[in-house]
């Protein structure tokens, strides 16, 4: 790509519902790929402000016992089916996997949904607030088009017939279950310490404080947690803002960049697709399959 604008032209002229695939992967590998890993992530923080989802997680201990992991090995699932696309190879590879994981809990069909949606529009509020341009319509569909088929290949039922619908449908679903429990907050105090780790430990309360500031106020009574001082979510913005003017002069990315690009904790070393996963659930899945044959 010469011109800073190249993918956005390309995307421009693609068709969103058949060209979802291509969007998706132009979108976030190559104009957004910092922007949509932090959206990402609270998009996952959304989900457990719903007793129903974080019950779930709480129970399992994987919150306390391997954040890190968990982290880790649900980033690289969605980035390689963000990557590669849904049909065949890597991508359909790490959706048998979310599916293979999933089918361990019984999980209601609306919370399957709203996690979903949250990979929609959590992207779109964050680009479009502080990214170094905003999405064009092209890519908002495209990423609906893009994770229906993808819920649709989960087993999800129900999903809303436009982008409109499923945006007003994730907003009610809020309204009606968002509210405090002691599972929201220890899930999302051990995802806060998670971040938190990644600093120097002198860091530590700048870093806690910041999470806040990035949390909206049902967030924030969702998890019970401290309320920000009033203009630390304006300085926070603004920071974030004068990092999109920054990016927008830069060349444009000649190679896509996803999660799976990057050297991560978990893994360093690389990983197998077939080997992520809860670890207990990973363990005896191993002990199942049979011992490889000796040679003659």
């Amino acid at each position: 790509m010469a011109n800073r604008f190249d993918v956005l032209a390309e995307i421009e002229r693609l068709d969103p519902e058949r060209d979802h695939q291509r969007i998706v992967h132009l979108s976030l590998g190559y104009e957004f790929p910092w922007d949509s890993i932090r959206a990402l992530e609270i998009a996952l923080y959304r989900t457990y402000c719903a007793p129903s989802i974080s019950t779930l997680l709480d129970r399992t201990g994987e919150f306390r016992t391997a954040t890190q992991r968990r982290y880790d090995d649900t980033s690289l699932l969605i980035a390689e089916i963000c990557k590669w696309g849904y049909e065949d190879g890597r991508g359909k590879e790490a959706l048998d996997r979310m599916n293979w994981a999933h089918a361990h809990y019984k999980i209601a069909n609306d919370d399957f949904l709203y996690v979903l949606s949250t990979f929609i529009y959590q992207p779109v509020a964050w680009i479009d607030a502080v990214g170094w341009r905003p999405t064009c319509r092209n890519e908002r569909l495209g990423y609906y088009y893009f994770w229906r088929e993808v819920g649709g290949r989960m087993g999800i039922t129900g999903i809303p017939g436009s982008y409109e619908a499923f945006e007003e449908w994730s907003r009610r679903y809020e309204r009606e279950n968002f509210r405090f429990a002691d599972t929201n907050q220890r899930v999302g105090t051990s995802t806060r310490e998670l971040f938190v780790s990644w600093f120097p430990r002198i860091a530590a309360p700048i870093v806690r404080y910041s999470i806040y500031a990035m949390l909206d106020d049902q967030m924030i009574a969702a998890f019970g947690f401290p309320r920000p001082l009033p203009l630390t979510r304006p300085l926070l913005k603004g920071a974030l803002k004068l990092r999109g003017r920054f990016v927008r002069f830069l060349p444009p990315r000649r190679t896509p960049h996803f999660f799976t690009d990057s050297r991560n904790r978990t893994h360093p070393g690389g990983y197998h697709i077939g080997e992520l996963g809860p670890e207990r659930l990973v363990a005896a899945e191993q002990k199942r399959k049979p011992a490889p044959s000796r040679p003659c």
